[in-house]
């Protein structure tokens, strides 16, 4: 009888049960209902038809216009940027208007999200410049109008030139505001290669705790090394490069007393390091590769070379030779000749001189040494093929007390940079018979003055014991140099340029303060 009445009780709320299925459906079909997005309405300070959307004073371009808008107008707004992805929820615009506003940004993909997009008029506006992704997106783009915007022309809108000359666009005429040289000019007709947008640099790299006097560089089994002439603890310091700590790292020395030059010489993949030292006498070294370190194999004469100064290295059809300038009272400046086992003096030019600094280098062909004496003007020595050895030839007039002439070459022109202590150094250029005056810089304590090439860039660093360094720039335009930065050396003695792992350097000795490594840097004020 239980199952009986449970049985029937069951069949009875049966009706009850479709009921509420049929209730709870409907209440889930209405809520469904309810959530259908309801399109944007017009804001409130635009008008809006079916089609066109026009904004007057708006303070912020609005994401609520009726998304099948083709065409969008913004007149006098209050706005001062057109942020990125801007107009991403009216993807149906056909034309965009800005006009007689007050923004003066533009952000890259600004327009991003507009494929069909045919006509851009952003005219009488605050714009000096354009994002160079500005227009990323824009593949209907038939028409530009950019008018009535005061546009500085550097470097930052280069690449809106670059785009004038790609696009397929009709760009109305727009024009140049500042900077001066270039006001009232149509961008339009403007060339890329007119913006000078790419500068250098130099940035301190790495600092070497020591001071020191001479650095050279050099190419030895197929890697750069560096060697620098420490004076106070009398070493020749070998640096290589890490090519995992990307550092300048010391891996080798040579130990004598009061080293003022450590010069290397590679013959037959065969490594010398000439080391010229003011106490001791100067001697030559040879890289032992088997025994991994350096070993003596010569004295030299210490009657002709008493205070060295400077030693240079170079070649001559096929023999090899270094010259070291003797600063002594009683010395003698001497060229040395390799003769297969070392080197024995070949030729002793002018005694008695006190030379400081000897600079090799061609003229029209033909081999020449410049020797820099604080007892006369700067003299130049020719080669001569018969006696294989040099003939003085004459002086270099108006340049007493040079300390040092170290010459550099602009295509086939010849020039040499001469270093004065104090008063006036000077470049002059080789004018077929005689070296001509170029060009002054103010020395202040100047014991360098070195030129030096990097890529493609000229440069000439002159040192000062009391004031900052000057780095020139050579302006091929103007055929001279034009300052460029100064940099903070204590009392620099040396530069040389190290290229290594496609990274450029800049040596900076210094006998008072700490050796600096610069990093040349090349920057595209454009991109």
């Amino acid at each position: 009888l239980e199952r009986e009445r449970i049985k029937r009780m069951g069949n009875a709320s049966r009706p009850f049960r479709r009921i509420a299925y049929f209730l709870c459906l409907l209440s889930v079909l209405l809520l469904t209902e309810g959530k259908k997005p309801v399109k944007p309405k017009c804001p409130a300070w635009c008008t809006c038809t079916k089609d066109n959307a026009l904004c007057e004073n708006a303070r912020s371009i609005p994401r609520s216009v009726p998304p099948d808008v083709i065409s969008l107008s913004f007149v006098r707004s209050a706005f001062t940027k057109i942020p990125e992805g801007s107009f991403l929820l009216t993807p149906s615009l056909q034309l965009l208007l800005f006009t007689s506003n007050t923004f003066d940004v533009i952000s890259d993909d600004a327009f991003m999200g507009l494929p069909h997009l045919e006509y851009l008029f952003i005219e009488n506006n605050s714009i000096k410049s354009i994002s160079r992704n500005t227009f990323r997106g824009l593949k209907s783009l038939i028409h530009l109008d950019l008018r009535g915007n005061a546009f500085n022309c550097d470097c930052k809108l280069k690449w809106l030139v670059e785009w004038l000359g790609s696009t397929n666009a009709t760009v109305e005429d727009i024009y140049c505001e500042s900077p001066p040289e270039y006001k009232k000019r149509k961008i339009n007709s403007l060339s890329p290669k007119e913006f000078d947008c790419i500068i250098t640099e130099f940035e301190v790299y790495q600092s070497l705790p020591y001071q020191s006097l001479s650095v050279d560089t050099f190419s030895y089994m197929n890697d750069e090394h560096v060697v620098i002439a420490q004076p106070f603890t009398g070493k020749c310091i070998f640096l290589e490069w890490d090519h995992v700590e990307v550092m300048f790292r010391n891996y080798d020395n040579i130990t004598g007393t009061s080293t003022v030059v450590c010069k290397p010489i590679v013959i037959e993949s065969q490594l010398y390091v000439i080391v010229a030292q003011l106490f001791g006498g100067s001697h030559i070294y040879k890289r032992d590769i088997f025994a991994n370190k350096f070993i003596k194999i010569q004295d030299i004469e210490i009657l002709k070379i008493r205070k060295p100064n400077d030693i240079e290295t170079f070649r001559i059809a096929e023999d090899w030779y270094f010259v070291v300038a003797d600063s002594s009272k009683a010395g003698f400046t001497t060229v040395y000749k390799w003769n297969g086992n070392g080197f024995y003096s070949h030729q002793s030019l002018h005694a008695w001189y006190r030379d400081t600094d000897v600079e090799y280098l061609e003229i029209s062909g033909k081999p020449h040494l410049i020797l820099s004496s604080s007892s006369q003007r700067p003299v130049i020595y020719q080669w001569n093929k018969g006696t294989n050895e040099f003939v003085k030839r004459f002086d270099i007039q108006d340049m007493e007390d040079a300390y040092a002439v170290k010459h550099f070459k602009v295509k086939e022109d010849v020039y040499i940079c001469l270093t004065r202590f104090i008063g006036d150094s000077k470049v002059m250029k080789w004018g077929g018979s005689a070296f001509l005056d170029l060009q002054r810089m103010p020395s202040r304590g100047s014991m360098v003055f070195q030129p030096l090439q990097i890529s493609n860039y000229q440069y000439a660093i002159l040192g000062s014991d009391y004031s900052f360094t000057q780095v020139y720039y050579w302006d091929a335009e103007k055929a001279k140099f034009v300052k460029f930065q100064e940099l903070n050396v204590q009392a620099p003695r040396s530069f040389i340029h190290v290229s290594i792992d496609k990274r450029d350097f800049l040596f900076a000795s210094s006998f008072k303060g700490t050796t600096l490594i610069y990093s040349h840097v090349i920057v595209d004020l454009s991109a």
